[in-house]
């Protein structure tokens, strides 16, 4: 069994927290995007708060640890090791709730490239506790605005997981998928699963758009994000989102492993 302080270490090593990656005139950038209403950082949610400047800030320094002070400007941004621990907790128990009820859950993510894995495993462990694993809206074309334009992407599913793929992704060097922060695979899944009259989920798990966009209609949604994502923060601050885990999203994917073997065990669904 992993421990905390054995993950706490890891999560330094691998830089998913502490001194991470993204660099801190990102983070700052999505805020001002953010305040302004951008809806390529809003994610799919609709707040209702006055989220400024100065606020999206504070609220950032609380949830990750990242530096309060609007005059950082500069350098890497800072995620606090003892705050990704504690929402990783609080992820397990989410995990652990919906396998006692045997819920049906939806997986998603933007960032298959990174967290298709992680996803994976927490799929399999759910199909195992009994948790119905819904595909909706398989194969079905969702048109997503990217800075090349508007492109057609198809709704994929792997091992379980949801994700989109491009019409490039014979490009990609056998990618799964495309990378996107966009809610409308979410909604276009959670549409077709209203359509057919089938279960719905009771636990959405993913990032960027796939927790966003399913908390905004009102499903619980759980998920990482990194400091350059304030969305999923600012809906966690205002209940759309039940959990968000301050982690870098974007380093390499086997890096993740021991998170899964920590939730999966706080979860009691480790096999």
């Amino acid at each position: 069994m992993l421990t905390r302080r054995a993950l706490r270490a890891h999560l330094l090593e691998a830089r998913l927290a502490g001194v991470v990656a993204t660099a801190r005139e990102a983070s700052l950038r999505s805020y001002r995007l953010f305040e302004a209403r951008d809806p390529r950082v809003l994610l799919g949610i609709d707040p209702v708060g006055d989220w400024g400047h100065r606020e999206l800030i504070g609220l950032m320094a609380d949830r990750c640890g990242v530096s309060a002070d609007p005059a950082d400007t500069s350098g890497q941004d800072v995620i606090d090791p003892e705050r990704t621990l504690a929402a990783l907790d609080a992820f397990a128990e989410r995990l652990a709730a919906v396998a006692q009820r045997r819920g049906p859950v939806l997986l998603g993510t933007g960032h298959p490239h990174r967290l298709l894995g992680f996803y994976v495993a927490l799929a399999e462990a759910l199909s195992s506790a009994g948790c119905a694993l819904l595909t909706p809206a398989q194969g079905r074309s969702v048109d997503i605005l990217t800075r090349f334009g508007l492109r057609t992407h198809t709704l994929a599913y792997v091992r379980g997981v949801a994700l989109v793929r491009g019409e490039s992704r014979g490009r990609a060097g056998g990618e799964p998928g495309a990378h996107t922060h966009s809610p409308l695979p979410v909604r276009t899944a959670l549409a077709a699963a209203a359509e057919t009259g089938g279960p719905l989920p009771e636990l959405v798990i993913g990032d960027h758009g796939w927790v966003c966009g399913a908390g905004q209609l009102g499903f619980e949604a759980i998920g990482p994000a990194d400091t350059d994502d304030p969305a999923l923060f600012v809906g966690e601050a205002e209940g759309l989102v039940s959990v968000a885990v301050p982690l870098d999203d974007a380093v390499r994917s086997e890096y993740y492993r021991p998170l899964t073997r920590y939730v999966l065990n706080r979860a009691c669904l480790s096999r």
